[in-house]
């Protein structure tokens, strides 16, 4: 009654066993797609990552050497151009000793045009002995007089319209208003900060990095910079020689390169701790790290991977020394290297078709 069955089942184990049959069913799995670079000898030295802020070159408060009530304060984020106007104070009393001032140096003129004019006349009674010479000396003397009567009523002049123009503040750089330090209506004394201005076209990092470190670096010098999750590069600008006694620190300024963050960001600057050497390096991405060591995925010429055991040394950051069974131009897994084995079959791609095969992966329901 159950021969049949029994039939079926010596038919299947028959054809299992048959060359080519488990090749049918089972096909070969997909080659791993995976990002590669070169192993190759570097410059490395390790790298210490410090501390910093990122300013602005320019940042001023802003004050006036008048005094007076404000008539006019830029809003807090209004950007200005360079010699916009950012506050204004009451000018009426200033305008009536301007006037003043100016009237003044006209009557003075008037003056000394007609002691000029007398002076003449009497040079010349001089000449046919009609006039004593006394007379001569004394209107000379008031022309004399007037002259210097008359620049001190213009520096009045000139003092009075610096003093108007200083009732108008305005940019001295490009910049946003970030704090209004005084409100229209206020009275404001000579030489009060009325607004806070920052350029934030022109950003730097400024760090103060341990004295120990001072000698290594140098300006134009690029290191890489990292603010929150982003890593790019700064320029040194400016190595301050001048240590402070207490912290043993020295400042550093950096030009930010690419990334422009906002003013007051925290940013950290990985500065060498001793000279470079050559050395045989990897990208930081290429390192697989586990309990029992470090390895690398190389990739042969059959297109396949193998793993290669190497001891760390220093990083940079970017690259890192290595020991091991490498040479110069080895091609090694940067991304994807977690999930291959010996052996296995890989295709070179771009990091973006890494990440796509990747997800198909993950998102492929089992079979």
């Amino acid at each position: 009654m159950h021969r049949p069955h029994r039939t079926r089942f010596l038919l299947l184990e028959l054809a299992l066993a048959l060359p080519g049959f488990a090749t049918a069913q089972a096909p070969a799995a997909p080659a791993t797609i995976v990002e590669v670079a070169k192993a190759d000898v570097a410059e490395i030295a390790p790298r210490r990552w410090v501390p910093g802020s990122v300013v602005s070159r320019d940042d001023a408060r802003l004050a006036t050497s008048a005094a007076g009530r404000l008539e006019y304060v830029a809003e807090v984020g209004t950007r200005l151009e360079a010699g916009e106007r950012v506050a204004k104070l009451e000018d009426e009393a200033i305008r009536l000793h301007l006037e003043d001032a100016r009237s003044e140096v006209e009557r003075i003129k008037a003056q000394r045009t007609l002691a000029q004019r007398q002076s003449e006349r009497y040079e010349r009674l001089a000449e046919n002995r009609s006039i004593a010479a006394n007379q001569v000396d004394e209107a000379r003397a008031q022309v004399q007089q007037y002259s210097a009567q008359l620049r001190q009523a213009e520096a009045r002049v000139r003092t009075a319209q610096y003093e108007l123009e200083q009732t108008e503040v305005r940019a001295p750089f490009p910049g946003v208003v970030t704090e209004r330090l005084a409100q229209r209506g206020e009275f404001v004394a000579t030489g009060a900060a009325i607004a806070h201005l920052v350029d934030t076209g022109r950003l730097e990092a400024r760090v103060q990095a341990p004295l120990a470190l001072a000698e290594m670096l140098k300006a134009d010098m690029e290191l890489p910079v990292r603010i929150g999750d982003e890593t790019s590069k700064a320029r040194v600008r400016a190595v301050v020689p001048v240590g402070e006694e207490r912290s043993r620190q020295f400042e550093l300024r950096l030009a930010l390169l690419g990334t422009q963050p906002l003013v007051g960001s925290a940013i950290e600057v990985a500065l060498p701790e001793r000279t470079p050497v050559r050395a045989m390096a990897v990208p930081r991405d290429a390192l697989v790290v586990r309990a029992d060591g470090s390895y690398v995925m190389r990739i042969g010429g059959n297109g396949t991977s193998e793993k290669v055991a190497v001891r760390t040394g220093a990083s940079d950051g970017e690259l890192t020394e290595v020991e091991g069974a490498l040479t110069a131009g080895d091609l090694v897994v940067v991304r994807g290297a977690e999930r291959l084995g010996d052996g296995q079959k890989v295709q070179v791609a771009s990091r973006s078709q890494v990440v796509a095969g990747v997800t198909s992966t993950a998102a492929k329901p089992p079979g």
